[in-house]
């Protein structure tokens, strides 16, 4: 037998041998794979799809709290719910404090992000305070501008008052309820917003603003020609993170005014918290909740193809 012959039997020996290996080494590594998710996926299975799937199937129900007339209604709760004045009035209300409230709080966060990009003086502690109330927690800013908001005894009323203007009763005028929880919104969150514009404005390369610079553009024409440009792709996704996050407003509302006065301040998450725990109405709330989620996904691709259109 030559060495030529010699060679080929051994290497046609040894494929079998390389293939089963790398197969067993293939299988090992998913199971060490599987293994590593398995924690992830248990938990994304029993705290997101389960939920998500018994609500659905509970929306089209008459389930109560008190566990009576848990009959299968069929579309009859999602009926109910589009002929509801009240379901209307509270998305409404939602609607309303998400256009009211992201304006200021895209607005807010690039001048602030801005003015410490300029290059103030101990740049932590302005950091530190922008950043600093987006750590709270809800109770307590809640708590904190109730008192602020207090007709008779608030700070706000009382330095209205030095200047001659007279006292306003903040959380319990219908025209003035909402604008003052978007003010109490605006300080508690508008630094997560900071944060993220300040990141944008910083990753801009100084050479553009040098050659900007040597073309004669001075700081209003860098700020309006280079800075928003290049932080375009920032903006978005602000708008987009800040809508869904205001659309879902529960804690503060709850908390400082209760949805009060007169139901001007009712958003629908506190509706449908209401309609389940308060009313009882288990089956009635979930398919509102549904309603809403829908909502939710028509604004978030609507956003998405907006964001798509003008990147492209």
């Amino acid at each position: 037998m030559s060495a030529s012959t010699s060679i080929r039997s051994v290497s046609t020996q040894q494929a079998p041998a390389a293939e089963n290996k790398h197969a067993a080494r293939s299988r090992r590594d998913r199971i060490h794979g599987w293994s590593f998710m398995a924690p992830f996926l248990l938990f994304f299975g029993l705290f997101l799809i389960w939920p998500l799937i018994h609500g659905i199937v509970m929306s089209f129900t008459g389930k109560s709290l008190t566990g009576a007339n848990s009959s299968f209604l069929g579309f009859a709760n999602y009926a109910e719910a589009l002929g509801d004045a009240d379901m209307w009035h509270a998305l409404g209300n939602t609607l309303y404090f998400t256009v009211i409230s992201t304006v200021p709080l895209v607005l807010v966060a690039l001048l602030m992000a801005a003015l410490v990009n300029m290059g103030l003086p101990a740049q932590w502690l302005w950091r530190l305070s922008f950043f600093a109330p987006f750590l709270l927690a809800s109770t307590v800013v809640s708590l904190f501008f109730v008192w602020m908001f207090n007709p008779q005894l608030g700070l706000v009323n009382e330095v209205l008052s030095k200047v001659g203007i007279a006292p306003v009763d903040w959380l319990n005028n219908p025209d003035i309820a909402m604008w003052s929880i978007v003010i109490a919104t605006l300080w508690w969150t508008v630094g997560f917003n900071f944060l993220l514009y300040l990141a944008a404005m910083q990753n801009i390369p100084q050479a553009h603003f040098e050659a900007a610079s040597l073309d004669g553009a001075g700081g209003w024409r860098q700020f309006f020609s280079i800075t928003l440009p290049q932080i375009n792709q920032t903006t978005i996704m602000i708008v987009i993170l800040q809508v869904l996050a205001s659309l879902k407003i529960f804690d503060q509302v709850y908390q400082m005014t209760g949805g009060g006065p007169g139901g001007t301040t009712r958003t629908i998450v506190q509706y449908i918290f209401e309609t389940g725990f308060t009313g009882y109405r288990l089956g009635y709330s979930a398919a509102i909740s549904y309603i809403f989620f829908g909502l939710i996904v028509v604004v978030s691709i609507a956003q998405f193809a907006i964001t798509r259109k003008r990147s492209a």
